[in-house]
């Protein structure tokens, strides 16, 4: 059975060809290898309303007064990317020296030109892939704050001068429809940043649900039910002779996970092999719902 798992893409979120791989509906595979939010409001059943945005040239205005309201800052310091991976980009491209203290997110190491440890800090908030939130007085000029609103309840940390990129399509578990965002204190960055953006990058369907999905958020409320889940997600991979370690994050850090993914996936449980973060051995897996905890104990009970 093993041998028909597909190998762990670099970005995990690998269930729909691990289902073609089975068989079986892509719905029945539980993909803990990607950490969007188990608790997000239906964003297909949303979308199937707005699909007449399809017809029209994209137009961020509404979108981005709509988040800008929600994060609560002037428009000026907003604008929003193809996904956070655009926001890294295109602030990479503008600023092409950074320090990448590893592991973390090798979307840094890729679009940057160069690192050094002199360089302009860049730091995943909550950190990617330990999960745990930075010190109060830890300091970065760039922090990803695509897991923040689900770690703390709060939209951003707001360092005076640093810029922040996120990520709504976490915020909301849709990868796919692909909106993120470059927050900035420099509105002269923010404009150079549009500038420098390919036009029309974001699509009218995601910029028309952005103010639906936006009205709907309930981040201390997402916040403290993924605290619970957390918890008992780490019970559960404890009693199944685990390690994992402690996270403010949506996800856990795993030791003693070696052939963990290859594990469960006959079981249709996928989670996130971390050899990608240098840190072989060990996997990436988010937290589930109710019923992803229970599918999840039932597949770790199967392959004990």
């Amino acid at each position: 059975m093993t041998r028909s798992i597909p190998l762990p893409a670099g970005h995990g979120g690998d269930g729909p060809r691990l289902a073609a791989a089975l068989g079986v509906p892509p719905s029945s595979v539980l993909d803990l290898s990607m950490s969007t939010n188990p608790f997000a409001p239906d964003v297909a059943a949303l979308a199937a309303s707005e699909l007449e945005s399809l017809r029209h040239y994209p137009d961020p205005a509404r979108a981005t007064a709509a988040l800008a309201e929600a994060i609560g800052v002037g428009e000026e310091h907003l604008l929003l990317t193809n996904g956070g991976s655009q926001a890294i980009a295109l602030l990479a491209a503008e600023r092409p020296h950074g320090r990448v203290d590893e592991p973390e997110f090798s979307l840094y190491h890729h679009h940057l030109a160069a690192t050094s440890v002199d360089a302009p800090r860049w730091r995943s908030n909550p950190h990617n892939p330990s999960g745990r939130l930075a010190r109060a007085d830890e300091r970065a000029d760039v922090w990803d704050e695509a897991f923040y609103p689900l770690a703390t309840g709060c939209w951003t940390r707001a360092d005076p001068g640093a810029v922040v990129v996120g990520s709504l399509t976490k915020l909301f578990a849709c990868p796919g429809l692909r909106v993120g965002y470059v927050l900035a204190d420099d509105v002269d960055l923010v404009e150079r940043l549009r500038r420098r953006q390919p036009a029309w990058s974001v699509n009218s369907l995601a910029l028309d649900l952005v103010p639906r999905l936006l009205a709907r958020a309930d981040l201390g409320s997402w916040a403290r039910q993924i605290a619970v889940h957390r918890r008992a997600l780490a019970t559960v991979l404890a009693g199944a002779g685990l390690r994992p370690l402690p996270s403010d994050a949506n996800w856990l850090l795993v030791e003693g996970a070696r052939g963990l993914r290859e594990r469960l996936a006959p079981q249709r449980v996928l989670v996130r092999d971390t050899t990608s973060f240098g840190l072989p051995g060990c996997a990436r897996v988010a937290v589930p719902d109710e019923a992803g905890l229970q599918h999840l104990a039932a597949a770790l009970a199967a392959t004990a």
